[in-house]
């Protein structure tokens, strides 16, 4: 099963993540099957490549509950419905 997930970089302390589409079966920072995104918590900053996204999740990916959260605030999920 493919995962929408977030993968984290950065400093120690200054984490930044990425959001990734991954097999659910991977490690957190494995190797991503498409980077779709990235959060920084620090200045509440998103990006996010919402076509590619909606894409995965017509193709059946399942957002982690974080992820979810972040696309909800975009209304992402209001671009899979139409």
């Amino acid at each position: 099963m493919m995962k929408l997930r977030l993968k984290r970089f950065g400093k120690k302390f200054e984490a930044s993540y990425r959001i990734v589409a991954v097999n659910s079966t991977s490690r957190r920072d494995g190797r991503p099957l498409a980077e779709l995104g990235f959060y920084n918590p620090r200045t509440k900053e998103t990006q996010l490549d919402v076509p590619e996204i909606v894409t995965r999740i017509k193709q059946g990916a399942q957002p982690t509950d974080t992820v979810r959260r972040i696309l909800e605030k975009a209304k992402v999920f209001d671009l899979v419905t139409a």
